[in-house]
């Protein structure tokens, strides 16, 4: 059985990746892959301000396009969003200011446990040939709702992250009331049964420094990520890849727009019609790559499984339900390189 380490700091990544006689990837990080990928134009754009619209006809439009994405690629571009490309920028700004610190500043939030509130360094896999190895990036996460943590230094980050994650949030909320109507779920039926007040918000953030075999190492192997909706946008390298039919495409997305995916939670309980899809980040040789990731989920008390009114249309439950901070906590430390093994083991049979 594969699974995750993601309890320890080691020397920084970008540090090695410095390192001017770094001619190949030591073997710690050896991971043999193909990161080659199809690209793909196909991939669906919502335009957010046609679901908050006062027209029902515009907003039911949008809304049926919303659910045909999670539907069929369970990934889409969100334009239109709200959020000042200033304070994107700014984000990125601080984030990288916060990878510049000294090892020693940022050892002190060194992960002992998966519920630890703030963990920043690397992560080492085990497949399922009982290999261990690294992955070719340094990352922070940390909790921001409904209870936020970050750490002290950089200054700037913490007022920087409050709204960014903020903003985030109340976008979540409007996707997750577009997915219900589209459902025809009633409104006061989904935040009870989440629990959407006290919403389990992560911010994570991603540095892949350049690398001199990216055949020979990876950023983040196959995965979902457990949620609702997770929010994605990068430095302007691209680095994402998501399957789909059994290929995998490169994804990228324009300037100032959000990639966005249905997560674990999404498919489960809308009892299989929003896909949760795999997805990997790979590396390259020229260019630092940073992403910013926020994963919007229910609250950390609620216990997801297919909504009621769902089940009842289809005869039957098709995913077990479970405390969704089990859930988190879970995929943390037993999540596999290949595949979505803790989805899977919700699937009833």
């Amino acid at each position: 059985m594969a699974s995750v380490q993601p309890f320890e700091y080691d020397t920084a990544i970008k540090d090695l990746a410095d390192s001017s006689n770094l001619k190949a990837v030591p073997s710690k990080f050896n991971f043999t892959n193909e990161p080659s990928a199809l690209s793909s134009d196909s991939l669906p754009i919502i335009d957010f301000s046609a679901l908050t619209e006062d027209d029902p006809d515009k907003r039911s439009g949008a809304i049926r396009a919303l659910g045909k994405a999670c539907q069929e690629w369970g990934f889409f571009i969100l334009v239109n969003h709200g959020i000042p490309e200033a304070l994107m920028n700014a984000t990125f700004s601080a984030t990288k200011e916060f990878f510049n610190l000294p090892d020693a500043e940022k050892k002190q939030y060194e992960a002992k446990s998966a519920s630890d509130p703030i963990k920043c360094g690397n992560f080492n896999v085990t497949n399922t040939s009982n290999q261990t190895f690294t992955l070719w990036r340094d990352y922070l996460k940390l909790y921001a709702h409904p209870e936020f943590h970050c750490p002290l230094k950089p200054a700037v980050l913490r007022e920087v992250l409050l709204e960014y994650t903020e903003r985030t949030r109340g976008l979540a909320r409007k996707l997750v009331e577009a997915i219900s109507d589209n459902l025809e779920l009633e409104k006061n039926y989904v935040d009870e049964v989440l629990k959407m007040d006290s919403s389990f918000q992560l911010f994570a953030t991603n540095l892949y420094p350049p690398c001199p075999q990216p055949d020979q190492a990876i950023g983040i192997p196959p995965h979902t990520d457990p949620g609702l909706f997770t929010f994605l946008i990068h430095n302007g390298v691209a680095g994402l890849q998501i399957e789909h039919d059994g290929h995998w495409f490169k994804v990228d997305s324009p300037q100032n727009s959000i990639l966005v995916n249905a997560a674990d939670q999404l498919e489960i309980f809308t009892n299989g019609r929003c896909k949760s899809v795999k997805h990997r980040a790979i590396v390259n040789k020229e260019r630092e790559r940073i992403s910013i990731v926020v994963a919007n989920g229910p609250s950390k008390e609620a216990v997801v499984g297919p909504a009621a009114p769902l089940v009842e249309k289809d005869d039957r439950a098709l995913y077990r339900s479970m405390k969704y901070i089990e859930y988190v906590e879970a995929q943390l430390v037993k999540s596999r390189v290949n595949g979505k093994q803790i989805l899977e083991q919700m699937m009833i049979d």
